[in-house]
């Protein structure tokens, strides 16, 4: 079994502002124009991008958003529960893991535009996936707010964005 430093230095992970660690595995060569974006989009964007990412029990994705759809795919170790806040504050929970007699799913879409984190479900444990982003990601695209701004959002909030904001 892998140690946690060990993938991290293996796959060349560097530390994510939302918590956890990443590396950028694939850009498309290809742009879409700006003109060709939907409303909100500053700039061209690459067709699609791809990273790597490991969660550790020690740490959690916080809350963010960005504006495209994003879909994580699940590679090893523990499962990882996905936290995610709609647009009209609707909080649900999904597991993305392999064990699908427990109902958790291998890949999961989360739509553009939602507030979404992650942890690790096993303690002592980490996850590593991969998260694919079409039209691809750019840090334009991305949205970390304040555990005191996300509550002033969805007050009704408050317990879940307090467990994973980190200020």
């Amino acid at each position: 079994m892998n140690s946690i430093k060990n993938i991290i230095d293996l796959l060349k992970l560097e530390p994510h502002p939302e918590g956890g660690y990443f590396k950028e595995t694939y850009r498309s060569l290809g742009e879409i124009n700006e003109d060709n974006l939907i409303e909100g989009y500053e700039g061209n964007r690459n067709y699609s991008t791809c990273i790597y990412f490991l969660l550790t029990s020690d740490n959690f994705s916080a809350l963010h958003r960005i504006k495209q759809d994003e879909i994580w795919h699940f590679y090893d170790g523990s499962p990882i529960l996905l936290h995610i806040i709609s647009e009209l504050g609707i909080h649900s929970k999904h597991v993305i893991g392999r064990d699908f007699n427990k109902g958790e799913t291998p890949q999961f879409v989360v739509p553009g535009g939602y507030w979404f984190a992650a942890e690790v479900i096993n303690k002592n444990d980490y996850s590593l996936v991969g998260c694919t982003v079409s039209p691809g990601f750019n840090f334009k695209d991305f949205e970390l707010k304040t555990r005191k701004e996300l509550i002033s959002m969805f007050p009704d909030k408050e317990e879940i964005i307090s467990k994973l904001t980190h200020q």
